[in-house]
Order: C-alpha cells, then sequence, then structure tokens
C-alpha cells in the first residue's frame, strides 16, 4: 500500500470544489450569462455534471438562472467581494473619490492576484462630460498595461527583473498607451503597503496622454497618504 497516496474521497472533494469554482468563475465572466450547455462545454463536464454545478451554485445564492435560461451571478456574491481586502479597500475609496475629482478622471486600486492585475475599487470623477469607466473585478494579466507593470515594480528587486521593471522603480510610475483598451492611456504609481498586503498600485486612465502624464504627482502623493495610512 502506498502511504503517500492521496484518499479517494479527499481527491474528489478536491476536484468538486475546483469544478464548482471553475464554474463560477466562467458564469460571472460572461457578460450575458451562459447556458447549461455553454458551462458544459467550458469547463469540459457532461452537462448533467454541469447542472448539478449550477443548481448547487444557485442554493448558495451564488448564481441565479434568469428566465431565458442562462445563468448568472447572484447577490450572494456580493459579500465576498467585499470581503476581499476590505481594510484596504475602505481606506482607498474616499482617497480615491478625491483624486478622481481633483484630476478629472477614472482612478483605480488594482491588486496583484497569480498572474493577474485585479481592480479591487474603481471611482470615476463626480463631474466633467466624459470620462472612462470600468467595473470592479475586472482583470488583465500582469504583463499588461501601467498597472501591470507597477504591480511588477510593486514586488522586491529581482536579477531577472527587465529593464522596463527596473525603470518604473527609478520614475515612480508606469505610463502606457493601448495595451489593455484600445485608444487609452493608462499611469499606474506601485504603492508600499508593508508586510501582510498585498502588491498593489493606483492606476490613472484617460483619452489624453497629457492628462495620464499630469496624474503621477498627484497619484504618487496619494499612493504614500494610502500607504501611510494602512501601517498604522
Amino acid at each position: 500500500m502506498n502511504k503517500d497516496a492521496t484518499p479517494p474521497s479527499l481527491t474528489a472533494g478536491s476536484q468538486t470544489l475546483a469544478r464548482g469554482l471553475a464554474v463560477l468563475r466562467l458564469v460571472t465572466e460572461a457578460a450575458d450569462g451562459l447556458s447549461p450547455a455553454e458551462v458544459a462545454a467550458a469547463a469540459d463536464v457532461h452537462r448533467t455534471v454541469a447542472y448539478r454545478i449550477l443548481n448547487t451554485l444557485c442554493d448558495a445564492q451564488m448564481l441565479h438562472r434568469g428566465s431565458d435560461g442562462r445563468y448568472r451571478g447572484a447577490a450572494g456574491l456580493l459579500p465576498l467581494a467585499a470581503a476581499g481586502h476590505q481594510h484596504l479597500r475602505t481606506t482607498a475609496l474616499p482617497l480615491l473619490g478625491e483624486t478622481a475629482d481633483e484630476l478629472g478622471i477614472t482612478v483605480s486600486l488594482l491588486v496583484r492576484e497569480a498572474d493577474i492585475a485585479v481592480a479591487l475599487a474603481v471611482v470615476s470623477p463626480r463631474h466633467g462630460t466624459y470620462h472612462v469607466a470600468f467595473s470592479e473585478g475586472s482583470h488583465h494579466p500582469i504583463t499588461q498595461g501601467a498597472a501591470g507593470l507597477a504591480l511588477q515594480a510593486a514586488e522586491p528587486e529581482r536579477a531577472t527583473d527587465s529593464e522596463q521593471i527596473r525603470d518604473v522603480r527609478k520614475l515612480g510610475y508606469a505610463q502606457t498607451f493601448g495595451q489593455v483598451e484600445e485608444n487609452m492611456h493608462g499611469l499606474a504609481v506601485p504603492l508600499k503597503l508593508g508586510a501582510g498586503q498585498p502588491f498593489a498600485c493606483l492606476n490613472a486612465i484617460t483619452v489624453r496622454e497629457q492628462h495620464a502624464a499630469d496624474s503621477a504627482k498627484t497619484l504618487q502623493r496619494i499612493g504614500a497618504e494610502l500607504a501611510r495610512i494602512i501601517r498604522i
């Protein structure tokens, strides 16, 4: 008998959980939800398995089935979303609001999760005729955009760091164009939040290059203030 073998019950439980989480992510990331057939195909499971997972998630109020037969995210997701880095998000929101109004552009707080940059908080200016908007929870690869560069620069230095990452650390910000959203300028500032906190950055997005560039000092100031409060 192999003493190192994982008990079948534990393996089965892990697989079930992994499938459930995969389906939850697939459905919530779909702009108009998914049908059971689409879930089965995307998750590579039999349709009866897909139905079982979907029904379980509906029972937990994580998903709901619409009158069109498609499944979408439900209200049960909201407490989970709010709990993610709650102290950091709650602390940042007032500062982001002030900054968005001061600059007249949308600003956000992003954190690194594995190789993904995730928008933890997004605030648009209360005034002005035009601004860019996107949703909290939006994400993109860490290799793209100003936020991706800033999040990599927020990490401890490594010998393998690219010259671009080293430049971001020297300048204190990263600026890119069209890497995440077409025709959009992004500027992001890496944050130094201290032990126990995620790698994070402040990000501004706008259609005007100069507007993005002009936001650097303000974002650096707000970032330093946020880091100071978090460390208290």
